[in-house]
């Protein structure tokens, strides 16, 4: 018997499919000639849905709206002229349930000043062609090896029609960032009565193929610095992320300015708490998830349609400053977007004598980007705990469709952690960037510490 997902169709993409699949199961010559077929080159349903709320995928937004004047000036919303089609607020949020996660819902149910401004749907992602051709050319021969991959190559979605949900964090995890990224943020841990702090930072994430010389099993080099407040500055994270985190575990250093040592961190992953966080986010938060899968049973719950944070310009308007973006418990609930999207819905469940302190997650990842735009994280109890909301945009002028801040509500205490804001940062994110190794090795830190 074929277990083998099928992409739902267009008529029943917003039921829920229960799945149960062998750990191995190849993609046929058929399945992939549906790339670019009836299905988007990384296999997204190319279709819209019945009714036309969500539209057909015609490829995407791959170049800047006229009159652009740059990144540094920050981007140009193409859809500024774009209206609310509806709110969703607590007062009407019955109307609306089946679109909404369970942490949404209690988002709105425990917030007052929590909304969710809904517009027109726009499927706004696009990556270059030499993505969608690897993707096509890799497809089927990519196998899981336990919680590791074999065969991969260059492809950054290896599993572009998934039969089970370890697959599906996989295309998350290595998806296109345009092979390399440096780029500035400002990150600020808010506490329940409102009061924030700013911490900025750089960060380098550069994927094997773009380091000279590329290394054996290596997914990423990354090297987060602080600079600011003055506490923090120059304290600095070095991670050397393998592709198979149990062949080969990650390793980690840390320098501290205080001290001017480095030290190996080995507690970089999973459940630690995230640097400059205010305890509001585990390592394997970072980028909505990421590290080895090994402590979870991954379930492809199927797919759905709802309301996602999508191209989100309003958030990287230059004019604004942090300080009235930031509320009591919610960042101002008008600079977001809400669109109708599918996703695919993956369950994370701790696996038997493993720790965590989420003992279950699930994860909703767009369809057309593999990108995670929400996690509901449980505690031992079962209860909801944390709501992470990631709003995402496209970044046409590079062709990656990226996140423009990631926040992290603990539900428990009304505090919350955003990242990644650069509305009062000059420089732009950088995609295609290119290092050396040596740049990223425990002694490049000693040289580079300057406090």
């Amino acid at each position: 018997m074929n277990h083998r997902i099928r992409i739902a169709s267009a008529g029943v993409a917003a039921v829920m499919l229960a799945v149960a699949v062998p750990a191995q199961a190849k993609l046929s010559d058929a399945e992939i000639a549906r790339l670019g077929a009836d299905l988007t080159p990384i296999g997204a349903e190319k279709a819209g849905n019945k009714d036309g709320s969500i539209p057909e995928w015609s490829g995407g937004l791959c170049a800047p709206p006229a009159g652009w004047s740059g990144a540094k000036s920050g981007y140009k919303d193409p859809f500024a002229g774009d209206k609310p089609l509806f709110t969703i607020t607590k007062a009407n949020v019955g109307t609306y349930t089946d679109k909404l996660t369970p942490g949404t819902l209690a988002m709105l149910k425990k917030y007052a000043n929590f909304s969710m401004p809904v517009y027109q749907s726009r499927r706004t992602a696009c990556y270059p062609q030499e993505v969608y051709d690897t993707v096509k050319a890799e497809a089927g021969k990519v196998e899981l090896a336990g919680w590791g991959l074999n065969g991969r190559g260059r492809t950054t979605v290896p599993f572009p029609i998934p039969t089970n949900g370890l697959e599906a964090i996989w295309n998350h995890g290595l998806r296109y960032l345009g092979g390399g990224l440096y780029r500035l943020y400002n990150q600020f841990p808010v506490r329940a009565s409102g009061e924030f702090y700013k911490i900025e930072s750089e960060e380098y994430r550069i994927f094997n193929q773009n380091l000279a010389p590329p290394q054996e099993n290596l997914l990423f080099a990354y090297l987060d610095r602080n600079l600011a407040p003055a506490t923090l500055e120059g304290n600095t994270t070095l991670v050397h992320e393998p592709v198979d985190q149990v062949k080969q575990a990650r390793a980690a250093w840390q320098y501290n300015s205080g001290s001017r040592r480095v030290r190996r961190a080995p507690e970089l992953g999973y459940d630690n708490i995230g640097n400059a966080s205010d305890g509001l986010r585990t390592f394997d938060q970072v980028d909505m998830y990421n590290g080895s899968p090994d402590r979870y049973d991954w379930t492809l719950v199927g797919k759905k349609e709802i309301y996602i944070p999508y191209n989100a310009y309003k958030l990287d308007d230059k004019s604004l400053k942090y300080k009235d973006m930031i509320q009591k418990n919610v960042i101002k609930s008008d600079l977001f977007r809400y669109e109708l999207h599918r996703v695919w819905v993956v369950e994370a469940t701790l696996r038997k004598g493993m720790k965590h302190i989420y003992a279950k997650r699930t994860f909703f990842l767009d369809e057309d980007t593999w990108q995670i735009a929400y996690e509901d994280a449980y505690d031992s109890r079962g209860e909801l705990w944390r709501v992470g909301i990631a709003p995402m945009m496209q970044f046409y002028d590079s062709k990656v469709p990226f996140y423009r801040a990631n926040v992290w509500h603990d539900l428990t205490n009304g505090a919350y952690l955003v990242s990644l804001l650069t509305n009062e940062i000059g420089e732009p994110w950088t995609f295609g960037h290119k290092a050396k190794w040596a740049d990223f090795q425990p002694d490049a830190l000693r040289r580079a510490g300057t406090k």
